[in-house]
């Protein structure tokens, strides 16, 4: 999944987004409107997550479906109902007043990804792989598997793409974040060592000049 969260930068942001990543969501953070803006013309993403406080927040609300196609808006208000009444007239698709617990904002994230195009169903299933979202929990032949975050979101792009052939670009875009390096081989060891840990037989297969795709 890879998340926009455009905040001013009010208390407990970054650590907002530190714990999102920890949960192998791919997140890029924007301070001002101009970004998001910006953001939103190059990336695909999952799930928009906007603060009240932007100043251009009504102009997004009002297109976010023309700007980007196939996400869903999260609009953070503050704690008044007006706000929240707002947001939703002018085409946010849903809303969350401040103050709020971070698992309010990782469970409406995950309710709104799954309302994206194409929908996100909350488990991922290929073969003997079993990929639970909600609960972060990865299973092979019902054992449990021990991946880091981005071992999990490669793995979530695998499953997404459903037997199709993924680009290393396409993993690029959809497991890490903006300031990753489309030179650098992270890629290829992500899914190198997410190999060994799915163990035999193997189940990624490289398809020559193309990307990869499970089998």
């Amino acid at each position: 999944m890879r998340v926009l969260l455009g905040e001013a930068g009010h208390r407990g942001v970054a650590d907002e987004v530190e714990s999102l990543r920890r949960l192998a969501i791919s997140v890029d953070h924007c301070r001002n409107m101009g970004a998001v803006l910006e953001r939103v013309g190059v990336h695909d993403y999952d799930v928009l997550v906007v603060g009240q406080e932007l100043p251009g927040w009504e102009f997004l609300c009002a297109k976010a479906s023309v700007l980007s196609p196939g996400s869903r808006l999260l609009l953070v208000t503050g704690p008044g109902v007006r706000d929240r009444i707002q947001g939703l007239e002018l085409g946010a698709d849903d809303c969350l007043a401040r103050p709020y617990a971070f698992a309010e904002l990782l469970a409406r994230i995950r309710a709104l990804a799954r309302r994206s195009s194409p929908a996100l169903p909350p488990v991922l299933e290929h073969g003997g792989l079993v990929l639970d979202l909600p609960r972060h929990r990865a299973l092979r032949d019902g054992t449990p598997l021990l991946l880091s975050p981005k071992e999990f979101a490669v793995l979530e792009v695998l499953l997404r793409a459903q037997g199709g052939v993924v680009s290393t670009e396409e993993l690029l875009e959809k497991a890490w974040d903006e300031h990753a390096d489309p030179f650098t081989n992270a890629v290829r060891m992500a899914v190198m060592t997410l190999r060994r840990k799915l163990g035999q037989p193997n189940v990624i297969r490289t398809v020559p000049r193309a990307g990869y795709q499970l089998v």
